[in-house]
């Protein structure tokens, strides 16, 4: 048996990129990224279910979260998720006019990625993999890879 002293601890990535493996650094953004999402799903007109299947979390924890009553710290995963919804956030209202960056998430679209799903559909049924194609996505669409 291993003893729990000699188990090595993630540590910081030396170049410096950000990879919410260390709790500290998770413990840190939590409040920002749980702030964050909530604002964009209630911009998008999502439901309690859409918010808590994209951020990665039960309903019950999503109404938790939007009654200001969660004290947990989001998990490697669950920081990426918000990570990724908060680029599409910007990059769709760096894209468009405020109305449309946030009704298109909810819009049926016909994009390679999407496959006539609207992309919250698409985002929740692909998980952070397409999240993260959704993202990549609208910033190529604005010129910005």
């Amino acid at each position: 048996m291993v003893h729990p002293a000699t188990i090595e601890r993630p540590q910081a990535d030396p170049s410096g990129l950000q990879t919410f493996s260390g709790e500290s650094d998770r413990r840190r953004l939590t409040h920002a990224a749980v702030k964050a999402v909530l604002r964009l799903v209630e911009a998008w007109g999502g439901s309690n279910a859409e918010g808590a299947a994209l951020l990665g979390v039960s309903e019950s924890t999503w109404d938790r979260m939007k009654g200001g009553k969660w004290e947990g710290v989001l998990t490697q995963d669950q920081l990426t998720r918000a990570s990724a919804l908060i680029g599409v956030f910007k990059g769709l209202h760096l894209l468009f006019a405020n109305d449309m960056a946030d009704r298109w998430p909810k819009l049926v679209n016909k994009g390679p990625i999407f496959d006539r799903l609207t992309p919250v559909q698409a985002m929740i049924e692909g998980g952070i993999p397409r999240m993260i194609e959704t993202r990549q996505y609208i910033d190529a669409l604005r010129g910005g890879l």
